[in-house]
């Protein structure tokens, strides 16, 4: 079997694509939180059979656009 036979030996550094469990695991973000951003849209996923998989560009764009520390999250008028 070569290098590329078992997912465990490709780095995740490496990897083309993560599930939400990875993802939370790589930002410190938590799952449910990782699930919600996916469910409204913000963050960018992609479906293959029943896995949900982040593509780690769309991952990097979502981090970006989350708010800043210390500036007030602005609401939207009810």
């Amino acid at each position: 079997m070569n290098e590329f036979g078992q997912k465990g030996k490709v780095p995740l550094s490496e990897r083309l694509s993560v599930s939400p469990e990875e993802a939370s695991a790589l930002t410190g973000i938590g799952l449910t939180s990782i699930r919600e951003a996916i469910s409204s849209g913000d963050l960018k996923a992609k479906k293959h059979g029943r896995r949900t998989i982040i593509l780690p560009d769309n991952l990097r764009a979502w981090l970006q656009m989350l708010p800043d520390a210390g500036k007030p999250i602005e609401e939207s008028p009810a």
